[in-house]
């Protein structure tokens, strides 16, 4: 996958996790990563830029801790290895 795409499925995933229900401090955490998901997947940001800010949505998810819902976990972790692939791309 390209860099657009690559974001647009990191920001699908993790819009699909926001009306599930979630420990609190996860939730934030997941929401955190989701607002800048959504802002380079929704912006003219340039590959460059979208690249970086994905090394920062990698830190935000690893930093959610456990997830109780299961539906939840598969797109978290899915947004996590899309987030690590853009930002390998450093």
């Amino acid at each position: 996958m390209d860099v657009p795409e690559l974001t647009a499925a990191l920001y699908r995933h993790l819009a699909a996790t926001e009306q599930l229900p979630l420990d609190p401090v996860a939730n934030r955490w997941l929401g955190e990563a989701q607002a800048v998901a959504a802002d380079i997947a929704t912006s003219d940001v340039t590959p460059a830029v979208a690249i970086d800010r994905a090394a920062t949505v990698v830190q935000l998810l690893e930093s959610t801790g456990d997830i109780d819902n299961p539906e939840a976990s598969e797109h978290v972790a899915t947004s996590l290895t899309l987030a690590r692939e853009l930002a390998a791309r450093a």
